[in-house]
């Protein structure tokens, strides 16, 4: 191999030809035209003295080796961009930049929603990419770079990324305004007797640890409802006679037409983290989304 003719550009287009597999969407992330793009690969195969992407039904399919080269590639750039951005300060008025935070649909509306809203104002030029977490895939997409920052319980943290305690959650429990056998208390036999909203993230469930804790003292409660996502429990729950177990933080500042009471019985709670890779801890702008993940959620 030839290493005089290989340099930093071309690796650098072999690290998104391999993330993309496409070199349209390659030539897009690196904001180069289709055809140089192109042309790279073809300098690169001559380098490697391998196809390293060849042609499929969707995109292109890596080699053996581009699969072999990808993990390495990632670790000598990500070194060599800390190298180069390590000294540099962050000026949020005037950064662009793109971060992908992970988190279930309570954590985006009661944390990254009014995170959003701020960095609107002080950092105009950030834009936030919102995805679903899924525990199981986590580690990997941090690792990859698809995923800079993770919210989720720490028990569902891989143990090698670094994690920072967010705050601890209560539940509380709603019912709407008006609610014929809810007037600002219930019991915890009156509590049983209620038709009830659970949430079920895999779905189809209808009991929760709550179940268990009710047959320990004797009673049953009644759900007739299993939802899939907690952001459709508060609208049903002030449409209807349904009450429903939610974090508290859901319905904060936004129980417009609900009552919001203390359960009538122990709840355990659940704490709540954000994390993320070591390849973004030392991250100056990183560091600056943190440090604003941590100011929300103490508020």
């Amino acid at each position: 191999m030839d290493t005089s003719r290989l340099d930093l550009n071309l690796l650098v287009t072999l690290e998104a030809l391999l993330a993309e597999r496409n070199v349209t969407r390659a030539a897009e992330r690196l904001h180069l035209s289709q055809p140089a793009v192109s042309a790279q690969l073809s300098r690169l195969r001559d380098v490697f003295q391998d196809p390293l992407l060849l042609p499929a039904q969707r995109g292109m399919t890596p080699t053996a080796k581009a699969l072999s080269l990808l993990e390495p590639l990632r670790q000598a750039l990500d070194q060599v961009r800390g190298v180069a951005t390590s000294h540099l300060t962050f000026d949020p008025a005037s950064a662009a930049l793109t971060v992908t935070i992970a988190a279930s649909d309570y954590l985006q509306t009661s944390v990254l929603q009014p995170l959003v809203l701020k960095l609107r104002r002080e950092a105009p030029g950030v834009r936030v990419a919102l995805r679903h977490m899924d525990p199981s895939q986590h580690e990997a997409l941090m690792s990859r770079g698809d995923i800079d920052l993770g919210l989720m319980m720490p028990s569902e943290a891989a143990p090698g990324l670094r994690m920072r305690s967010l705050y601890h959650e209560r539940y509380v429990l709603i019912a709407r305004r008006g609610h014929p056998a809810v007037k600002g208390k219930v019991t915890l036999k009156g509590y049983a007797k209620l038709e009830q909203v659970i949430v079920s993230p895999a779905g189809g469930a209808f009991s929760t640890p709550v179940d268990h804790a009710l047959a320990a003292l004797g009673l049953r409660r009644q759900v007739v409802l299993s939802a899939a996502s907690f952001l459709f429990v508060p609208d049903i729950v002030s449409r209807s006679d349904l009450v429903a177990l939610v974090p508290e933080r859901l319905v904060k500042g936004r129980a417009t037409g609900l009552q919001v009471l203390a359960p009538p019985f122990p709840i355990d709670g659940f704490e709540l983290a954000m994390v993320w890779h070591e390849r973004n801890h030392g991250h100056v702008a990183q560091q600056w989304l943190r440090e604003r993940v941590l100011g929300i959620a103490a508020t």
